[in-house]
């Protein structure tokens, strides 16, 4: 199968096999995945915004070390990037850019020679982000897990991305979880796929065996979007797992913070002895002891189509394997 023109043009600009990109997922991805899914022919990719520079500079010297594929690093704008110049002077490739006006930003990016992402999520925010000359734009879909900056349907948004995105290419985000859903959103025309919550359930990711296995067995209608897990950072609405915490939360009204049905309660530890309490947004890694099912578990609603924990080398085959066979049948 040939690849649609914009897809085969975004591959060959970004030296990838695949026009798939791992989606950023907080502490979940590190460079062991990072590096697998580039080795593989896709983008890898870290979110950097919480780690400290020097931390941020070996995870990146980690992934450069495994592969000489291209990757991403990537910084919620909510916060500070302050690791974004150790980062790059790392050797970052690609910066992708979210929750926030990257205007101050972009600038440093341009200057190290690493290649520029901006997520969008309608059309105002596309042109926004046009001004600034990225090298694409990641259109979100209110489908996606974790923090979820959208708050319409992808297929909705990606519409009216395309519409005003100027020939800049635009990766499809949010509720991609297998090769059929890859191949709607190219052929809606997207010029390539970004996959957060499918790359979590791999051998590769840091999340936790139990939080994996929730993955494999949870349906769409099984995810929520919420605001339950404020943790620091707050009025921004995450995809999560529904667990028995979110249901007594709810049951209760919904109430602020301070008023919330077992706040203090100490679900578990991180694998260094930190305490993990009830409402952190704080996703169960690997080390964490507890109620891990009752903890922050981000998802989409793409966790339907989650069967297995295969090598993040072998799901990248196998994802675009399935993309072909849907856009060969139509």
């Amino acid at each position: 199968m040939s690849l649609p023109q914009r897809c085969e043009a975004f591959a060959k600009q970004f030296g990838l096999r695949y026009p798939i990109l791992q989606a950023p997922t907080g502490s979940i991805a590190g460079p062991e995945l990072a590096s697998a899914v580039s080795s593989a022919g896709a983008m890898g990719a870290m979110a950097l915004t919480w780690p400290a520079p020097d931390v941020a500079a070996e995870h990146v010297r980690a992934v450069k070390a495994a592969t000489e594929a291209p990757f991403q690093v990537n910084f919620a704008l909510a916060f500070p990037p302050k690791s974004l110049e150790a980062a790059l002077a790392a050797g970052a490739p690609v910066v992708t850019f979210s929750w926030g006006d990257p205007a101050d930003y972009v600038p440093i990016v341009r200057r190290a020679g690493a290649r520029l992402g901006i997520q969008v999520t309608n059309a105002e925010g596309a042109r926004r982000a046009l001004e600034h000359s990225p090298d694409f734009l990641i259109c979100q879909g209110v489908e996606a897990g974790g923090h979820v900056q959208a708050m319409r349907e992808l297929r909705t948004v990606l519409e009216e991305v395309l519409a005003v995105c100027g020939g800049v290419p635009v990766v499809a985000s949010g509720g991609i979880g297998d090769g059929t859903a890859m191949a709607a959103a190219l052929t809606l025309g997207a010029s390539a796929v970004m996959l957060g919550t499918r790359f979590v359930a791999t051998q590769e990711s840091r999340a936790h065996p139990e939080y994996k296995r929730l993955l494999v067995s949870a349906q769409s209608a099984d995810t929520a979007l919420t605001v339950c897990y404020e943790g620091g950072w707050p009025y921004a609405a995450h995809r999560v797992v529904r667990n028995s915490t979110l249901d007594e939360w709810e049951a209760s009204g919904c109430p602020p913070v301070g008023q919330r049905p077992g706040e203090g309660d100490v679900l578990g530890t991180t694998a260094d002895g930190q305490p993990i309490l009830r409402y952190e947004d704080t996703a169960p890694r690997l080390g964490f002891q507890g109620d891990i099912p009752a903890m922050c578990c981000y998802a989409g609603t793409s966790c339907a189509a989650i069967q297995d924990l295969p090598p993040a080398g072998e799901l990248v085959e196998r994802l675009w394997e399935e993309c072909r066979k849907a856009m060969e049948n139509g």
